[in-house]
Order: structure tokens, then sequence, then C-alpha cells
């Protein structure tokens, strides 16, 4: 199937966990389709194989854990004295151990939130002013259906998805009057690294879920991304955005 057309010239895109999986495909999509992409990770390796293997000259990076404000906060500094954030897509998460709540790491628990929560709110709260000043922008939030069932021996990275669809809500709504748009995806399981994370027990309970029998191409998701993130999303905001393959219902 072909694939539609963005035009995302003169955009410039910061993407969150943008070295890996979902991040990289959304950021291949966004610079075919005219962008300035950087991507923020924490793991410098993916990110020179990243930006190797891309080999384009509208993509840059930044080494960011987007659970220290401060990183987060000096970085958008960094990029806004020459140009403007158009658009944010907060990807960057991690899915933690597989593990009972009364037998789940404390330590672990709080690095999960961490980063799939306050790190959502960390690059929104830095960027979002640099949005509101130009009167432009588009946040896609990514969470996972796991936010709205809940999944079992997951409830530090179901705790962390759902307060990520929450804090969509309340952004969007702050920031209506304005053209710019908060919205926020709740993949079920896909084919990227992030299950190599879980157990195969946990693996095949996801995948049982899913009415249409397999999980989501890396690809179907970006597509979504793109026309969320796209000028012609003028309406669309605070809301939720299912990508689950008939696993949720609303």
């Amino acid at each position: 199937m072909d694939k539609i057309s963005y035009n995302f010239k003169n955009r410039t895109a910061v993407i969150t966990g943008g070295a890996q999986g979902f991040g990289l495909d959304i950021a291949k999509r966004f610079l075919n389709s005219g962008a300035k992409v950087i991507i923020w990770d924490i793991d410098p390796k993916m990110v020179e194989k990243s930006l190797n293997d891309l080999n384009n000259t509208n993509l840059s990076s930044n080494i960011v854990d987007v659970s220290n404000y401060q990183e987060v906060e000096s970085s958008v500094k960094e990029i806004t004295k020459n140009s403007n954030i158009d658009i944010l897509i907060n990807n960057a998460g991690i899915t933690g151990p597989t593990a009972t709540l009364w037998e789940y790491e404390i330590e672990m628990w709080k690095k999960v939130v961490d980063i799939n929560l306050m790190g959502t709110f960390n690059c929104c709260r830095a960027i979002v002013p640099n949005m509101i000043k130009n009167n432009y922008g588009r946040i896609v939030n990514v969470a996972s259906v796991a936010g709205k069932d809940g999944n079992a021996n997951a409830s530090a990275y179901s705790v962390g998805k759902a307060g990520a669809i929450g804090l969509t809500k309340s952004l969007g709504k702050e920031l209506a009057d304005k053209n710019i748009a908060v919205n926020a995806i709740t993949p079920a399981g896909a084919k990227t690294r992030i299950l190599d994370q879980m157990t195969k027990e946990h693996v095949q309970r996801m995948l049982s879920k899913v009415p249409r029998g397999r999980f989501l191409e890396v690809e179907e998701f970006t597509s979504l991304v793109c026309w969320l993130s796209s000028e012609e999303n003028t309406f669309s905001t605070a809301a939720v955005f299912d990508i689950s393959g008939g696993r949720s219902t609303y």
C-alpha cells in the first residue's frame, strides 16, 4: 500500500526515544516529508547508529534523559536559540519488570513511572511555551492500551501510561484556544524491541487479547502519528486514538 504524503517542510520535530522502534520509524517518515528532526535518546550507541543509518542533513540528536527536567530544559533552550519546536512526539518509555504489585521493586517502580509519565510531563512543560509563543504545535503522547485496561504484572507501566492519558486530556483542554493539538495514541503490543523486555508468557498473553490476531506493525503506528502531527489535524485535541487491533473498545 502506498503511503499518504505529508508536508512537514519548515517544521521542526523533537522525537523522544527516537533512536529505535516507533521513534526511529517516525523520524524516517518525518524526514522523508521534509521536516527537520531532532531525536532525543539516552543510548549514545543507538543514537550514533541511527544518525549513520539515516544519513540525513536534517537529522540531529541530543542525549537526553527525559526523566531529568534539567536535561530536558537545557536541550530545549539550545534548540530554540535557532529554531522553533513545532512537533513533539513523547515516545520514550520502558515496560519495567514483570511482577505482581506487592513484589514490585520500589526503585524500579519509580523509574518506570518517572520515564513514562514524568518524562512526558517534563518535555511538555519545557516545550509548550515555545509553541504558545508561535501559536502552533502538535504534540503526540505515546501511551498504551495498558493505560486503559491495566495489565496484570505490569502495574508501574499501566500507571505511567494511564497518567500520560490524563495529562493529554488536561493539556489539550488548556491549549484548546490555540493552534496547538495534544493527543495520545494507545497501541497494543507491536513488533519492537520492547517485547524483548517481557517474558514469553506475558507476550503471548498480550497477543491473545488482540482480535486481529497479530501485533501492530511499526509502519501502521507511524501513519497515525503523521496525521496527528500534521496541519490537517485542525480539530482533534485532548483525545485518545486507539490502535490496538480491536483489543480496546472505548
